[in-house]
């Protein structure tokens, strides 16, 4: 039986908001630990609601990064050419 860490709780209280990069690394950890265990169905729920939570917040500061990307760049994102 696998117990939520004490970091995890922690996230999960009403408290700061977690950067987007602590969020992803919740969220992976959320993922993979519901993915490999078996975990009891009230932890379950709790971590696909926390997982649900993280991923909207991750949602949106992409999104705000991307408006801000857009009034830099007039309006009009630009193709990648990085790759």
């Amino acid at each position: 039986m696998t117990k939520t860490s004490p970091r995890t709780k922690a996230a999960a209280s009403d408290g700061p908001e977690p950067s987007y990069e602590q969020a992803l690394d919740e969220l992976e950890r959320l993922v993979a630990a519901m993915e490999g265990q078996q975990l009891p169905l009230d932890q379950l729920l709790q971590s696909y609601q926390r997982g649900a939570q993280l991923l909207t917040l991750c949602r949106d500061r992409l999104q705000a990064v991307e408006q801000q990307v857009k009034l830099l760049d007039g309006a009009e994102l630009k193709a990648w050419e990085g790759s």
